[in-house]
């Protein structure tokens, strides 16, 4: 729809034209956007993307108040978030990655009756002139890896998302390079995912949702099938994924501040054998995330009574020897190596915790830690004959180590020694070249001595 607007400036009334297409959703005219230079490509931003764009802002008299031009640096945000004046928030969703418009914004798209001082009078209709550059979607992984990128596609409702444990009900479309391979409506408990044979990535991006929101999620194979693949989807290791996912409904799972101390202690209880179950069954990243929230609940819970006190401590010793068992069997002994701690910190004598710190030892190479450990097991637990075979194998591993060592060692002084003598050799042989023709003549002389002694 093209449009012209009656404009006031400060000169008096009169009529401006203002040519556009009505991009605001109830067509009231409040945005008129006119396309200077299309863009390339499909696709448009995307609610939450992250937009590097240049501006220019004018009056509708022609004068600037306002322009990212001219510093360098392109102006960023993300989109969708009222960063930014409403006006921007719907007009850059039009916009292809190249393209350069015009957008004329009326006061209440813009600053309103407000306005912005001291360079934007109240009730101004703006004009601005945008190049968008690039856009991304949002990282919502913990270390900015760029391991799952976050699209929306809908919005959702509300500012409240999922929780660990959270119930929720999702429909999930998985695709790789094109080619849908999991499309299923589910119920679950965020935790569970594994034994429904989705990847971590997906419910990391669940938890990143508010309810109603349908979002598109790109994941490499680290939050996907990895290296190994997935053989009943046909996917190829290192393969990447994307995810199209709809929050319909979640319920939060209680967190630890909304529970009293006999809640905790109840959920705890049966978290842990949830936990037991997966672990039976091989799933041992869902049970790490089971026993996690024992520690979570119940680690700084204090002023119980003694009662509650000898419960709450029997629980949080066994989550940390279970999970120091999960990640042995994750191959992680720093973690395993991290929970062993805290379990002999609630009971240093605990013959599981020193035996499994004495393989998570084992398994950082630091056979001599690893052997303190496991004799420390025989001489509380002389019956552990696992541990005698442990410490034997710890002995044979520092001998080699030792052995190895001693390799290492007398190659090296031997390199050394070597290039000492190099050193040596050069020292000398500078040192008669500085000598000078008079040196090389005593020499000669000498050689000549010699060889008419030899004719005598």
């Amino acid at each position: 729809m093209k449009m012209t607007a009656e404009e006031q400036t400060s000169e008096g009334q009169h009529t401006i034209p203002m040519e556009g297409e009505d991009i605001t959703p109830k067509k009231d005219g409040g945005v008129l956007k006119l396309v200077k230079r299309e863009g390339t490509g499909t696709e448009f931003p995307m609610t939450g993307d992250k937009v590097f764009v240049h501006y220019v802002g004018t009056f509708v008299d022609g004068t600037q108040f306002d322009s990212s031009r001219g510093g360098g640096d392109k102006f960023s945000f993300e989109l969708g978030k009222g960063q930014v004046i409403l006006a921007w928030d719907i007009g850059v969703a039009t916009m292809k990655a190249g393209e350069l418009c015009q957008f004329i914004c009326r006061p209440e798209y813009a600053y309103g009756s407000a306005g912005s001082p001291p360079k934007i009078p109240p009730n101004a209709t703006l004009i601005f002139e945008v190049e968008l550059f690039d856009f991304r979607g949002e990282d919502i992984t913990e270390n900015e890896d760029g391991g799952i990128i976050h699209r929306i596609i809908t919005k959702g409702q509300g500012y409240s998302k999922p929780n660990e444990g959270a119930s929720v009900e999702v429909t999930v479309v998985g695709t790789c390079e094109g080619r849908v391979f999991d499309e299923r409506e589910l119920k679950f408990e965020i935790g569970d995912g594994e034994s429904l044979g989705l990847p971590p990535g997906v419910e990391k991006a669940i938890m990143a949702m508010e309810q109603g929101e349908e979002a598109l999620f790109t994941m490499k194979p680290k939050y996907g099938f990895g290296i190994e693949g997935n053989v009943k989807y046909n996917i190829p290791g290192g393969a990447i994924l994307q995810y199209k996912i709809n929050l319909a409904a979640f319920e939060k799972a209680k967190e630890s501040w909304e529970m009293n101390t006999d809640e905790k202690l109840e959920q705890s209880s049966l978290v842990k054998e949830k936990g037991t179950q997966y672990f039976k069954e091989g799933k041992y990243k869902q049970a790490s995330v089971q026993y996690k929230r024992i520690v979570s609940w119940l680690e700084h819970e204090s002023g119980l009574s003694e009662e509650n006190e000898k419960k709450a401590k029997a629980l949080r010793l066994a989550a940390h020897l279970n999970l120091a068992m999960c990640f042995l069997k994750l191959q992680e002994p720093g973690l395993a190596l991290e929970n062993c701690d805290k379990a002999l910190q609630l009971d240093a004598a605990n013959e599981k915790a020193l035996f499994r710190r004495g393989e998570a030892q084992f398994g950082m190479k630091e056979f001599d830690k690893a052997r303190d450990d496991f004799q420390r097991v025989i001489q509380l637990y002389p019956a552990n004959k696992a541990a005698k075979s442990q410490v034997l194998l710890c002995q044979k591993h520092i001998k080699e180590q030792h052995e190895k060592d001693k390799r290492i060692y007398a190659n090296m002084f031997q390199r050394f020694a070597e290039r000492d003598s190099k050193k040596e050799a050069v020292k000398v042989a500078g040192d008669s070249k500085q000598n000078g023709d008079g040196d090389e003549m005593e020499v000669e002389s000498r050689e000549k001595e010699s060889a008419s002694e030899e004719k005598a």
